[in-house]
Protein backbone atom coordinates (compact mmCIF):
# COMPACT_ATOMS: atom_id res chain seq x y z
CA UNK A 1 0.00 0.00 0.00
CA UNK A 2 0.86 3.35 -0.61
CA UNK A 3 0.54 7.20 0.30
CA UNK A 4 -1.77 6.07 3.10
CA UNK A 5 -5.10 5.55 1.07
CA UNK A 6 -5.22 1.69 0.52
CA UNK A 7 -4.42 1.45 -2.66
CA UNK A 8 -1.54 -1.03 -3.94
CA UNK A 9 2.01 0.60 -5.23
CA UNK A 10 0.98 -0.52 -8.51
CA UNK A 11 -2.23 0.68 -8.86
CA UNK A 12 -0.86 3.89 -7.20
CA UNK A 13 1.69 3.98 -9.89
CA UNK A 14 -0.66 3.30 -12.80
CA UNK A 15 -3.38 5.46 -11.45
CA UNK A 16 -0.36 8.48 -11.64
CA UNK A 17 0.99 7.78 -15.14
CA UNK A 18 -2.63 7.78 -16.41
CA UNK A 19 -3.12 11.13 -14.48
CA UNK A 20 -0.23 12.41 -16.78
CA UNK A 21 -1.30 11.35 -19.54
CA UNK A 22 -4.85 11.78 -20.17
CA UNK A 23 -4.59 15.65 -18.05
CA UNK A 24 -7.32 14.55 -15.49
CA UNK A 25 -6.88 14.69 -11.92
CA UNK A 26 -6.11 11.12 -9.93
CA UNK A 27 -9.80 11.28 -8.17
CA UNK A 28 -11.48 11.34 -11.81
CA UNK A 29 -9.64 8.33 -12.47
CA UNK A 30 -10.99 6.52 -9.57
CA UNK A 31 -14.29 7.89 -10.24
CA UNK A 32 -14.72 7.35 -13.58
CA UNK A 33 -13.85 3.42 -12.49
CA UNK A 34 -16.08 3.46 -9.82
CA UNK A 35 -19.37 5.13 -10.88
CA UNK A 36 -18.54 4.57 -14.56
CA UNK A 37 -17.27 1.12 -14.90
CA UNK A 38 -14.34 1.95 -16.52
CA UNK A 39 -11.62 -0.14 -15.08
CA UNK A 40 -8.06 1.33 -15.34
CA UNK A 41 -6.95 -1.36 -17.58
CA UNK A 42 -10.11 -0.09 -19.45
CA UNK A 43 -8.93 3.85 -19.10
CA UNK A 44 -5.20 2.82 -19.92
CA UNK A 45 -6.43 0.94 -23.32
CA UNK A 46 -8.47 4.36 -24.47
CA UNK A 47 -5.70 6.79 -23.78
CA UNK A 48 -3.43 4.66 -25.77
CA UNK A 49 -6.11 4.50 -28.63
CA UNK A 50 -6.38 8.21 -28.28
CA UNK A 51 -2.04 8.40 -28.63
CA UNK A 52 -1.80 6.53 -31.61
CA UNK A 53 -4.75 8.50 -33.32
CA UNK A 54 -2.95 11.40 -32.80
CA UNK A 55 0.32 10.24 -33.66
CA UNK A 56 -1.32 9.16 -36.70
CA UNK A 57 -2.89 12.56 -37.59
CA UNK A 58 0.34 14.62 -36.85
CA UNK A 59 2.20 12.02 -39.30
CA UNK A 60 -0.69 13.16 -41.66
CA UNK A 61 -2.26 9.41 -42.07
CA UNK A 62 -5.85 10.17 -42.27
CA UNK A 63 -8.62 7.30 -43.50
CA UNK A 64 -9.45 7.67 -47.15
CA UNK A 65 -13.10 8.57 -48.79
CA UNK A 66 -13.20 4.97 -50.02
CA UNK A 67 -11.78 3.06 -46.98
CA UNK A 68 -14.75 4.84 -44.85
CA UNK A 69 -17.05 3.72 -46.98
CA UNK A 70 -16.26 0.37 -47.44
CA UNK A 71 -16.57 0.30 -43.39
CA UNK A 72 -19.96 2.38 -43.74
CA UNK A 73 -21.09 -0.13 -46.60
CA UNK A 74 -21.09 -3.06 -44.05
CA UNK A 75 -23.86 -1.33 -42.04
CA UNK A 76 -26.37 -0.43 -44.49
CA UNK A 77 -29.39 -2.40 -44.84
Amino acid sequence: MSKGNGISKDLDRRIDALAARSSLMRGQIIEDALAHGRSLAWQEKWIEGVEAGLADADRGDFVSEDEIAIVLSKYEP
